[in-house]
């Protein structure tokens, strides 16, 4: 059973978003989507300072079975990457909502959340 925290945010493809008060969101991959992928091998990320629009491919996770494409959930501009799954991208795997953690982006609107849904609504479209 897959882990999907209530404080989140989610994307329909599987990313999540942690918005701090200051409007830094914390973005990342779901513990269903890593589930999913299986082992990950690499994680391909944006250069800090990358603005993205809301549903931009900000890069891509590579696992033994599949290439993925991840999408930013906000519009923003990066101001922080994980650079630790450059070596460790398993971390991914083993702590997706923490140490697992992808990119941090600055959001243009912090209130600009469309699209975006609840835990409980993650957790139907996933069949949990």
């Amino acid at each position: 059973m897959a882990t999907i925290p209530q404080d989140l945010s989610y994307t329909t493809d599987h990313e999540y978003l942690r918005l701090s008060p200051d409007g830094v969101a914390q973005i990342g991959i779901t513990d269903f989507a890593q589930g999913e992928l299986g082992d990950i091998v690499y994680v391909e990320l944006p250069r800090v300072g990358t603005k993205f629009a809301a549903r931009d491919v900000f890069g891509t996770v590579e696992a033994v079975k599949a290439v993925s494409e991840l999408f930013c959930p906000i519009a923003g501009e990066v101001v922080a990457i994980n650079e630790r799954l450059d070596k460790e991208p398993a971390l991914v795997n083993t702590d997706p909502y923490g140490e697992g953690w992808m990119l941090r982006v600055r959001a243009a609107d912090p209130a600009a959340r469309d699209g975006l849904i609840s835990a409980a609504e993650y957790a139907k479209h996933i069949g949990a």
